[in-house]
C-alpha cells in the first residue's frame, strides 16, 4: 500500500507548515469527533439474499410519504412517468462523449433542442447546453461578464439564494473579484461589470428589473416564465432547470444554464451545439463553440466546466415537449394558485403574508417557527423552510391539492 501513497512524511510536513498547521489532527479539527470513521469496521460476509433484506429493513426507517411545501431552490413538481422510460434507455445513458458527434448524435440533437427551448423561454438568442446547477450558472456567468466589461467589481443582490451566493464568493474569490451586495441598486452602476437580481428572488417576490449602465444577469426559474414576462431585458439569463421534470431527490442532480445575446456567445462557458448538414447533405449534429480548456488553450478557456448535465438536459427536454406549451402554462398557473390560496388562508388564520407580489413561494411571519413547522409535521406535512425565528419560506406547486391546502390550515389549530 506503501507505493500507492502519493505524499511522504516530509511532503506532509511541508504542506502542513505552508496552510499553518502542526499536524493532520489539526487539519480535520473543523469536523466533529461523531462524524469521524477512526478505523471501517466491517462485519462479517453476508450473502446477497442477507443483504438484500438488511437493506430494506434500513430504507422502511425513512419516512417519505410527507406533504411537501418546501421550496427554497427544490420543488416537488409532477413528473410524467414517460421521461424516465426514455431517458433511462442505454442510447442516452451511454452516449456520455457527445463532443464525439460521430458516436453521440442522439445526445447532440437532445442538446441542440434544449437550447432552442431555453433561449424561447427566456427570450435570449442562444443558451448553452448546461452547466453543473443554478449555483454555478451565477458565478460563471459573472465571470463571463468581468471578461467583457474588464472590470473586476460585480454588484449582487442581498436576495439571491444563499447557497447561490456561497458558490459566487467562492468563485469570485479565487478570481480577485470584488463582490459588493445591495439592498437598493445603485444610481450609477457604470464602474462594475454586471449586476446580479434573482426574479423571484429567494423569498419568492417578483421584482421589477431596473436599466443598469452595466450587464444584467437576471437569475430565474424557468417554470415561472410558463406565467411571467421573460427577462428580455437582461445580457445574460441564468436558472437552475430541476422544476423541468427533476426530483427532488435529497437536493440532486441539478443542471443550469446560461442563456445570453448573441454577441457575448463566445465568453459563455459549457458546450454549444449546432446543426449542419455532413458530407451527404443529411441532417448532423455537432459542438460548435468549444470553451472548455479540453478542448482550447488553457489561458484561452472560458471555464474549466469538466463536463455538462446532458442527461438532465435530456430530461428537461421530455418535460417540456410531453406537457406541451399548454401543460407548461397550466403547472405554472396551478402552482401560483395554489400558492395564493394558502396564502390567503393562512391570513384568515391569522398568519400573516409579508410577499407583495409572488408566484408560487412567499414568506410568512408567525409566533415561533419551530413550534409552528413542528405541528404541521406531526400531521405528515412538511410546512416550509425556517429562515429565522419568526420566518418561514412556503412553497406550493400543482402537486398540492385543495385537500392538501385545507389540511394545513386545520394542523395549526389542533
Amino acid at each position: 500500500m506503501k507505493n500507492f501513497l502519493v505524499h511522504d512524511e516530509k511532503t506532509r510536513a511541508e504542506m502542513l507548515e505552508n496552510i499553518g498547521l502542526k499536524n493532520i489532527e489539526d487539519l480535520f479539527a473543523q469536523i466533529p469527533t461523531s462524524a469521524r470513521i477512526p478505523e471501517l469496521k466491517l462485519e462479517n460476509p453476508l450473502s446477497e439474499m442477507e443483504v438484500q433484506k438488511r437493506i430494506k429493513a434500513l430504507a422502511k426507517k425513512n419516512k417519505t410519504e410527507y406533504i411537501s411545501f418546501l421550496g427554497g431552490g427544490v420543488y416537488n413538481k409532477f413528473i410524467p412517468a414517460a421521461i424516465s422510460q426514455v431517458a433511462n434507455r442505454f442510447e442516452f445513458l451511454t452516449a456520455y462523449t457527445p463532443y464525439q458527434a460521430e458516436i453521440a448524435q442522439g445526445t447532440l440533437q437532445i442538446m441542440y433542442e434544449f437550447q432552442t427551448m431555453i433561449a424561447r423561454l427566456t427570450g435570449m438568442d442562444i443558451a448553452n447546453a448546461t452547466v453543473y446547477d443554478g449555483a454555478t450558472a451565477c458565478a460563471e456567468a459573472i465571470l463571463m461578464a468581468v471578461r467583457i466589461k474588464k472590470s473586476n467589481k460585480v454588484l449582487v443582490s442581498k436576495n439571491i439564494n444563499p447557497e447561490y451566493l456561497d458558490v459566487i464568493k467562492t468563485y469570485t474569490w479565487a478570481g480577485d473579484i470584488e463582490v459588493e451586495m445591495f439592498d437598493e441598486l445603485p444610481e450609477n452602476t457604470a464602474d462594475y461589470a454586471c449586476v446580479l437580481i434573482q426574479n423571484p428572488d429567494f423569498y419568492g417576490e417578483i421584482r421589477e428589473i431596473k436599466a443598469v449602465d452595466t450587464l444584467l444577469i437576471v437569475c430565474t426559474d424557468i417554470s415561472t416564465l410558463s406565467i411571467l414576462k421573460p427577462p428580455v431585458d437582461a445580457d445574460i439569463v441564468v436558472a437552475d432547470i430541476q422544476t423541468l421534470g427533476m426530483p427532488m431527490s435529497f437536493g440532486g442532480p441539478h443542471a443550469g444554464v446560461i442563456a445570453c445575446r448573441e454577441k457575448y456567445m463566445r465568453q459563455m462557458p459549457g458546450r454549444l451545439a449546432g446543426r449542419t448538414v455532413d458530407k451527404d447533405g443529411e441532417q448532423a449534429f455537432t459542438l460548435t463553440i468549444q470553451t472548455r480548456e479540453q478542448h482550447i488553450k488553457r489561458e484561452k478557456a472560458t471555464s474549466n466546466i469538466c463536463s455538462n448535465q446532458a442527461l438532465m438536459g435530456l430530461w428537461a427536454n421530455l418535460y417540456l415537449s410531453l406537457l406541451g406549451e399548454k401543460g407548461f402554462r397550466q403547472a405554472g398557473y396551478l402552482s401560483a394558485k395554489n400558492a395564493h390560496k394558502l396564502s390567503e388562508k393562512l391570513s384568515l388564520h391569522g398568519v400573516k403574508t409579508l410577499n407583495k407580489n409572488f408566484f408560487n413561494e412567499f414568506v410568512i411571519e408567525v409566533p415561533d417557527a419551530d413550534v409552528f413547522l413542528a405541528k404541521l409535521k406531526e400531521k405528515n406535512i412538511l410546512g416550509g423552510l425556517k429562515l429565522d425565528d419568526k420566518k418561514i419560506l412556503v412553497a406550493a406547486t400543482e402537486m398540492n391539492t385543495d385537500e392538501e391546502i385545507e389540511l394545513y390550515i386545520k394542523s395549526l389549530s389542533n
